[in-house]
């Protein structure tokens, strides 16, 4: 840990992203703040405003959303704490604040994060005749682009295990046959061999940025593989044994009803997020999200500065 001390002014990307930017010289804090993009698996309330514009339902706002730590609903896809929390008091850093909620300066950092970003504009899905798939609220940015501005320590996300995701689970009820699912986890195998080609070709995209820009650290976390290790083994963690059902929805085989949104009259939450991995749908609880950040944390404070090119981010 000693070694990573003198790495003075870098910034920490979490891209889903993120970037920790400046080092504390005299070593007491690491970095000072942080820079986040991505979507609702970090965003920390930018929607309900992002969302207002755009007259956008929105039931993040509602319980029992955020009750879990905060004791109220704060914007964040979850019961509690998210991924970008953690890490940030991990690093003993205060919480990102939401950009558009946020009338201070930027100076301690600040999270770009909105739910149902997309990294590329809706022209992308337009020009491919992809229904569905544009957003109101594209990232429109690139690792490049970031670097230019001074980023040097940057934390890529891979995708999650989208297979297990009780949405695509319920989307596919009924039609998917036996042999689509994983018989020991119940997920569907052909999306998450997709999620796994996706972060093989981003692992190689990185190692070609790593060339380009030998003087920053780039760094690829891992959010497979520790989602699909409380899926296996759920009670390793705390969790109830059907694992794939979420916290709150509004009912079928796994709780969630696209229909009927956690947050709405018609939707029913378990008494203990805690004990489930899944909250309202692709979203974990802080529970889950803990079993990941605990692993990026680990190796951010082990290994972030003294192997900036080769490292990973997975559980310790």
């Amino acid at each position: 840990m000693g070694s990573c001390l003198p790495c003075a002014a870098t910034s920490l990307l979490l891209l889903q992203l993120a970037v920790l930017a400046s080092l504390s010289a005299a070593g007491h804090r690491r970095y000072h703040s942080i820079f986040n993009f991505g979507d609702s698996f970090a965003d920390t309330g930018n929607k309900p405003v992002a969302y207002a514009w755009y007259s956008l339902p929105s039931n993040v706002m509602r319980p029992p959303y955020g009750e879990t730590f905060f004791g109220h609903p704060t914007g964040r896809s979850s019961d509690g704490r998210l991924i970008l929390d953690l890490i940030a008091a991990g690093l003993g850093l205060p919480f990102v604040p939401p950009y558009l909620a946020h009338g201070g300066s930027f100076g301690g950092g600040a999270n770009f994060a909105v739910a149902g970003a997309t990294a590329l504009d809706a022209g992308f899905f337009h020009d491919r005749d992809i229904p569905g798939a544009g957003s109101k609220f594209p990232l429109n940015t690139s690792l490049d682009r970031l670097m230019k501005h001074g980023a040097k320590s940057i934390v890529v996300p891979g995708m999650i295990p989208s297979g297990c995701s009780p949405p695509a689970l319920t989307s596919f009820y009924g039609r998917a046959g036996p042999a689509d699912y994983d018989a020991r986890t119940g997920c569907l195998r052909e999306i998450n061999e997709l999620a796994s080609h996706h972060n093989s070709l981003l692992q190689d995209a990185l190692h070609e940025l790593r060339s380009k820009h030998p003087d920053a650290a780039i760094v690829y976390a891992d959010f497979f593989r520790p989602v699909m290790e409380m899926v296996e083994s759920p009670r390793r963690f705390g969790f109830r044994e059907d694992v794939l059902t979420v916290c709150c929805g509004g009912g079928g085989p796994y709780n969630f009803n696209e229909s009927v949104a956690c947050g709405g009259a018609a939707a029913t939450a378990c008494e203990d997020p805690s004990a489930s991995l899944y909250f309202d749908g692709a979203h974990l609880t802080e529970a889950g999200y803990r079993h990941v950040a605990d692993g990026w944390l680990s190796s951010i404070n082990s290994c972030l500065c003294a192997h900036p090119h080769t490292m990973k981010l997975r559980r310790a």
